[in-house]
């Protein structure tokens, strides 16, 4: 791998650190890019050359995988969970739930009781896929 190819990979990771770290707050390209030191058009087109992915699909996901654990191990309602994971709109949240794990908030809670199986188990099998 050349030098400008990590130096390419490591500023993606930056800006994927802070999409994972900071999920809930209110990421767009610019600020990304500003993370990456990159232009806007430079960061979209790299992020999903690397990671498969836009970073807006990628932070939509990393909400929803929140979501997802929060339905599982809390009792908290749909909508508190909706804006703690950074939606701003429940219709919002329900619909990017639904696309990315196929049911919706309600019916994913009801359907995925806890079983004595450890949270590392539970957290690989229920992990969206791109």
């Amino acid at each position: 791998m050349s030098r400008a190819a990590e130096e390419t990979n490591r500023r993606m990771l930056r800006a994927r650190d802070a999409m994972d770290r900071d999920y809930a707050q209110s990421l767009d390209v610019p600020s990304l890019a500003r993370i990456a030191h990159v232009s806007e058009a430079h960061f979209s087109r790299t992020f999903r050359a690397v990671f498969g992915e836009t970073p807006h699909r990628y932070l939509q996901r990393r909400r929803v995988e929140r979501a997802m654990f929060l339905l599982r191990e809390t009792d908290h309602s749909v909508t508190d969970i909706c804006y703690e994971v950074g939606f701003g709109s429940p219709g919002t949240f329900s619909r990017t739930f639904h696309d990315i794990v196929g049911r919706s908030p309600r019916t994913y809670r009801k359907e995925s009781t806890a079983v004595g199986v450890p949270t590392c188990f539970t957290m690989a099998w229920t992990r969206p896929s791109s």
